[in-house]
């Protein structure tokens, strides 16, 4: 018995390391941009491009990484209604498969975004790709197709002129996708293996470009997923769809909360920091109109919460207390959520400007800047040592060179 018991924890073990080793949706398996365990490379050059796959059409939305796959999505045609989703070899860049599909729903997007907007999502043996079109199409890691819902056909109303671009999040065995629009708006969880709609609930009408953050279970809570609009933020059950709590103060539609150790940091009037306790309540922690994102997503790790504002600089604030720490000026206008791995950040602008900064409690340092010379309004993924991020030709890996 203790052989066999040793061999389950052993099971566990490398279960949750290869886990820790992926990167399976929008800002990673937590939902945070935080590549926990992760060490990248710090000195960009041409030498650390270990290898650039092309891509068809147009996509905005990040690569997720799970074992040794890359998967992203592109849509292409002139109407964007072709839909594209690639499997390629971590490894060496090179495509294992595509599958295409054709719209079911509205494909016209402002001229910045396209169709491929939002990040696919996986839970390590499917993946699961959604469209601006809200088209919500799953894989299994061979890409072969295990079933699609047209939502944009069942929910005709549900969709706005400039595009859609929630990312859907996986959380246990459920899909939760938010769309929102001002004419039809509703979130709902769809289970991951048949694609039959577990729960759907009316959200507020109003155009809303965020994505679904994740608040991890602790012993008074299960896992909740967090809903953001311009009305606020509402925590939800994964599995039933029954609202737990509701910050109802104004957010923003378009950079998405995030969690760090229990607390909740909404981007409402700047910063907002909130923490869930018991009884479905929450507490106040703070709130700085001094730390302000624009399109990024904030970002909080090692005490520090980080903005970038739309003239691109960073701003780096006290996690505890929501005082503004430094500001940095980086070149460019940013798009991208940036990540962070190993006590650096990984931030790209819109002109394919890559940049590693070392953020400290008294300053920012930019340590290493690269030119990909291509238009990147992505944000990127980072699994086994390596940085994914895309353009719309091309998925780059950046290594450190063996």
């Amino acid at each position: 018995m203790k052989s066999i018991h040793t061999i389950l924890l052993i099971s566990a073990t490398l279960i949750s390391v290869s886990h820790a080793a992926d990167w399976r949706q929008f800002r990673g398996n937590a939902a945070n941009s935080v590549a926990t365990g992760e060490s990248l490379p710090t000195e960009f050059s041409g030498d650390t491009i270990a290898w650039k796959a092309d891509l068809p059409g147009r996509g905005l939305s990040g690569p997720i990484i799970v074992g040794e796959q890359v998967f992203v999505s592109s849509s292409s045609g002139y109407t964007q209604d072709r839909l594209h989703v690639i499997g390629i070899d971590a490894a060496n860049g090179h495509q294992q498969w595509e599958r295409q599909f054709i719209a079911t729903g509205r494909t016209i997007t402002h001229d910045k975004m396209c169709n491929a907007t939002p990040t696919m999502a996986s839970d390590g043996q499917r993946v699961f790709a959604f469209f601006s079109s809200n088209d919500l199409i799953c894989l299994d890691l061979a890409g072969n197709l295990q079933w699609m819902r047209g939502l944009g056909s069942e929910f005709p109303n549900a969709s706005n002129s400039l595009g859609m671009a929630s990312s859907p999040v996986v959380v246990g065995s459920t899909v939760v996708v938010q769309v929102e629009s001002d004419a039809e708006s509703f979130a709902c969880g769809v289970d991951a293996e048949s694609g039959v709609t577990i729960w759907q609930i009316d959200r507020p009408h109003a155009a809303n470009w965020t994505s679904p953050s994740i608040l991890q279970a602790t012993d008074h809570q299960p896992a909740l997923v967090l809903l953001q609009s311009s009305k606020g933020l509402t925590a939800v059950d994964p599995v039933s769809g029954t609202v737990a709590w509701d910050f109802d103060k104004g957010a923003s539609t378009i950079p998405s909360a995030t969690v760090d150790a229990g607390s909740v940091v909404i981007p409402s009037n700047g910063l907002t920091a909130i923490r869930p306790g018991a009884d479905n309540k929450f507490e106040l922690l703070w709130n700085s109109s001094e730390i302000n994102p624009a399109t990024s997503s904030p970002i909080v790790v090692n005490g520090l919460a980080f903005a970038l504002n739309k003239g691109g600089v960073l701003s780096a604030g006290d996690a505890g207390t929501g005082e503004r720490l430094w500001q940095l000026r980086l070149r460019g206008s940013f798009s991208s959520t940036p990540i962070t791995a190993n006590g650096f950040l990984y931030l790209f602008n819109e002109d394919g400007n890559a940049f590693v900064v070392k953020p400290d409690r008294d300053k920012g340092t930019i340590v290493s800047q690269l030119d990909l010379t291509e238009k990147i309004l992505c944000s990127p993924g980072a699994a086994n040592g390596a940085l994914y991020v895309r353009s719309d030709q091309h998925l780059f890996k950046i290594a450190k060179r063996p």
